[in-house]
């Protein structure tokens, strides 16, 4: 439904005293950092407590902010020099004492999907995989994926950019599956999905975004009362059933418009709505074009990269003649 790869952009090794200044990335990038060894401490942008992260924590950033971590001395920090690895960028310091051992990528979300997951997920979002994160399966999972990252960026082998990226882009849903299932999870859809009784009605949503829900219908399979569930909605999420259905739907559309064998019609009946029209003004409310000008927006990246082929294949032909 919500497309995303991941990329690890960095291995930072550093001893103190240092200092990470990165950020914002991309519109559409969520940068992650893993801790593998040693402590670092990030900055709060609002100037609240810095945050401490341990090795095994991992740390995303939806909210796409300038960021800032150090080690936490308040020293002038050492100079760090970048180095190309085969699959990666290594960063480093010559500093002698506990070292940093920090993975440092993004996930790319493409539009307008990276929308709504900063939309329902917290701007910052920490989890933890090291000996304490208890029994979880999903820890232990996340686990092994971190140490086979670790070991392929420590091998820089041959095919390992493939590899650590799509280990990266696992690591996504992990994340997010673990944070859904601590005992404090999130506000935003993650409290939602770990919640033992509002998890069925947010799968409903998913599973059946073009059902005629009702709040009497998700009601009955939360075993809540109306007001109740609309109250747990709102508090967890800041969103009512109904927005989030409407989400939903708009992200389902934006995809099935992709397709030019889809008339806007069928893509309206595939995602709940009867009316074209209504449908129509529903899409335009939320992403600010019509469903035709979507589809136009989507086109225009394959014309040039076809225009660019075309002109390459040009270019050759005219060599080959002189």
């Amino acid at each position: 439904m919500m497309p995303v790869r991941g990329r690890l952009d960095l291995r930072c090794s550093y001893g103190p005293p240092w200092r990470i200044d990165q950020g914002p990335g991309e519109a559409n990038e969520i940068p992650y950092h893993a801790v593998l060894a040693g402590s670092a401490m990030l900055e709060d942008p609002a100037g609240g407590r810095p945050l401490q992260l341990n090795a095994g924590d991992i740390l995303l950033l939806p909210g796409n902010p300038r960021h800032v971590m150090h080690d936490g001395s308040g020293a002038t920090p050492l100079p760090s020099r970048n180095r190309a690895a085969l699959n990666f960028t290594i960063s480093e310091n010559h500093g002698s004492e506990e070292r940093l051992d920090l993975l440092c990528g993004h996930f790319a979300v493409a539009p307008p999907h990276d929308r709504l997951l900063r939309s329902y997920l917290p701007p910052r979002l920490v989890v933890h995989v090291g000996p304490f994160a208890g029994q979880k399966e999903t820890a232990a999972q996340l686990a092994g994926l971190v140490s086979l990252m670790r070991s392929e960026s420590a091998d820089d082998r041959m095919g390992g950019r493939a590899m650590l990226n799509a280990l990266s882009t696992a690591m996504f849903a992990l994340v997010l599956r673990l944070a859904s299932e601590t005992q404090v999870s999130p506000r935003g859809l993650l409290a939602l999905a770990g919640h033992p009784r509002l998890a069925p009605a947010v799968a409903a949503l998913f599973n059946e975004p073009a059902r005629a829900w009702s709040l009497p219908d998700l009601a009955r399979l939360t075993n809540m009362s109306r007001a109740t569930l609309a109250r747990q909605f709102q508090e967890k999420l800041g969103r009512s059933a109904s927005d989030l259905l409407t989400d939903i739907r708009m992200t389902l559309a934006a995809n099935e418009l992709k397709n030019p064998m889809l008339s806007t019609g069928a893509v309206a009946e595939a995602v709940g709505y009867q009316s074209e029209a209504a449908f129509q003004r529903a899409f335009k409310s939320h992403m600010g074009v019509t469903p035709a000008q979507w589809r136009k927006m989507q086109e225009l990246p394959a014309r040039g990269v076809f225009a660019k082929r075309a002109a390459a294949v040009e270019g050759k032909t005219e060599e080959a003649k002189g």
